[in-house]
């Protein structure tokens, strides 16, 4: 008992120290520290995989199109009334089923294999973390998750995806009416002076919220509290750590974005490339459920040593009294 008071003050006094680099360095201290580790989440990442390179193909494809549309000249559509009827058009037909497809099959079965994978991710790395041990596979496999967390998790994660969509939308309104409407408008200006301050903002609002939907996740499994109350709870946790969790979920943005460019430039990738790019984002999605145990673990440490400090203080001062 006296020992593992002595491992859980050695970690809280280690967690005061951590910034966003040290959080970071311990994520891929975790992954790349513990071989078994690796080999077990390569195994339960082979459906999300393979799900994952057929989606990422029809998304390409469908972004690339799309792209593609918006730069045409505008003597290319003198057969149509106009080139914004010409864009209406296509945005309200093709556009619009290829983005009903991919939804379907993100919100549905990718989701849900990925939400499975994020569950056992997060419950194996919080255990290496905590308890700083490497694991044998035959450890890995026979660690049970509770049915109720699960639930549980799935209940927040589904709050946390239309948190998430609706966020989404918002910022492809904005970026899909400069594009389609104002970009070669004599108002192009007045859209940037208006429009452009408020995109901003409720970008860098969404990476902010980010960091506390997904470990209002990693709460629901660690602690079992879920939907509402965990992002409640993450919320607390995360009071006065906004700056880190924003710079951690802007790494993780910045690297799919940097993965998804290239194809809007320069055409798809082909299905190596398309491999490749599935193995970094798979990469990015098992290092961001690392980030956010290691995030999770250092906030509550610090808002538990608050709280002590705050009762403390309050006996002091009954003392004094």
């Amino acid at each position: 008992m006296e020992g593992s008071n002595m491992e859980t003050n050695r970690i809280m006094v280690d967690q005061k120290r951590m910034e966003v680099l040290d959080i970071l360095k311990e994520a891929l201290r975790i992954f790349f520290g513990n071989f078994n580790f690796v080999i077990f989440i390569l195994l339960i990442y082979v459906p999300v995989f393979l799900l994952m390179v057929y989606y990422e193909a029809s998304l390409q494809r469908t972004l690339v199109e799309f792209a593609d549309i918006l730069e045409q000249p505008p003597g290319y559509y003198r057969y149509r009334l106009s080139i914004l009827e010409a864009k209406t058009q296509f945005v309200a037909k093709d556009f619009y089923h290829a983005l009903v497809q991919l939804s379907c099959l993100y919100l549905v079965p990718l989701h849900l294999l990925e939400l499975s994978t994020v569950i056992v991710t997060i419950h194996l790395a919080s255990k290496i973390y905590t308890e700083e041990r490497t694991r044998t596979l035959k450890e890995m496999v026979q660690r049970p998750i509770y049915g109720a967390r699960v639930k549980g998790t799935f209940i927040t994660s589904f709050h946390v995806l239309f948190l998430s969509t609706s966020t989404l939308l918002g910022l492809l309104w904005l970026a899909t009416s400069y594009f389609a409407v104002w970009r070669n408008s004599m108002f192009h200006g007045l859209f940037v002076v208006l429009y452009g301050p408020i995109f901003g903002a409720l970008l860098i609002k969404y990476w902010e919220w980010s960091a506390v939907w997904n470990m209002g996740i990693v709460i629901s499994v660690l602690e079992g509290t879920y939907g509402f109350q965990a992002l409640a709870l993450s919320t607390c946790f995360s009071k006065g750590s906004e700056r880190r969790g924003l710079l951690l979920m802007l790494v993780f943005f910045v690297w799919g974005l940097g993965l998804r460019l290239p194809c809007l430039y320069f055409g798809c990738y082909g299905w190596i490339g398309i491999v490749a790019h599935v193995s970094l984002l798979c990469l990015a999605n098992v290092l961001k459920c690392l980030v956010c145990v290691v995030y999770f673990h250092d906030c509550k440490n610090r808002t538990l040593e608050k709280k002590v400090d705050v009762e403390i203080g309050r006996e002091i001062k009954a003392v004094e009294k």
